[in-house]
């Protein structure tokens, strides 16, 4: 009997420590607040995708073609190559069989890629006029990882301010002396910037010296803060 008495005490104890706490009142004096802050920033960096297609009636005789283009791009490419500045990187390469609307083999088709990235726009513009074993398939600017590391860092130290310049204002109309910080989130975001389509760069190697135009334009970084205090 007493070891029953003792377990319904066991099984009643939590149960009632539970319904006190839900009981209790929330916590008076406490307010979510929420800032933000951005800037926009010119993007640093270039990426220019340049690709060639071929096609046969023999596989080997495609991956010779594409591999030709590609390696033709590449010497050209390693001439200015600098890491950072211009970096240089093979994309995809590949090769498939080619059907007539029967299922009858008709030959082989094969695509390569080759990537040019970097800081150094000015080089990578004249570099990519200057390939003509490959066209250009698409171009996109964005911000370096550096830059907008830094550039997160600025942001969010004045939303950090902004927030608890807010949270002191707040404190003060309520009549409160100051606040303390319960919780509180800081997130930054960047829209992406992914490749735009460009034309072919055909046009450009009317003359081996034809610079790509570009046009960097800004990206916005922005910082928000949320979170709750507790007004004292």
């Amino acid at each position: 009997m007493k070891q029953l008495i003792a377990s319904l005490l066991l099984v009643v104890g939590p149960v009632l420590t539970c319904a006190a706490r839900a009981d209790q009142p929330p916590p008076s004096g406490v307010v979510n607040l929420s800032s933000s802050s951005s800037v926009e920033v010119s993007k640093d960096l270039m990426t220019v995708t340049l690709s060639t297609t071929r096609d046969g009636p023999d596989a080997n005789g495609v991956q010779a073609a594409l591999k030709q283009a590609l390696d033709a791009a590449l010497a050209e490419a390693r001439k200015v190559a600098k890491p950072g500045a211009v970096d240089v990187r093979t994309g995809n390469f590949a090769i498939g069989p080619r059907y007539t609307n029967k299922g009858l083999l008709t030959g082989w088709q094969g695509s390569a890629e080759l990537i040019v990235e970097g800081r150094d726009m000015p080089a990578i513009a004249q570099l990519v006029g200057r390939i003509s074993s490959m066209t250009i398939g698409h171009v996109g600017y964005s911000l370096s990882r550096e830059l907008r590391e830094k550039s997160e860092s600025d942001v969010a130290a004045q939303a950090i301010a902004r927030y608890r310049a807010k949270a002191a204002e707040v404190a003060k109309q309520f009549g409160y002396a100051g606040y303390e910080i319960r919780e509180v989130s800081v997130t930054a975001s960047e829209p992406p910037g992914g490749p735009v389509p460009m034309m072919r760069a055909n046009v450009l190697q009317a003359s081996s010296d034809a610079a790509l135009p570009t046009e960097a334009g800004k990206a916005l970084v922005s910082v928000s803060v949320n979170g709750t205090i507790q007004m004292k």
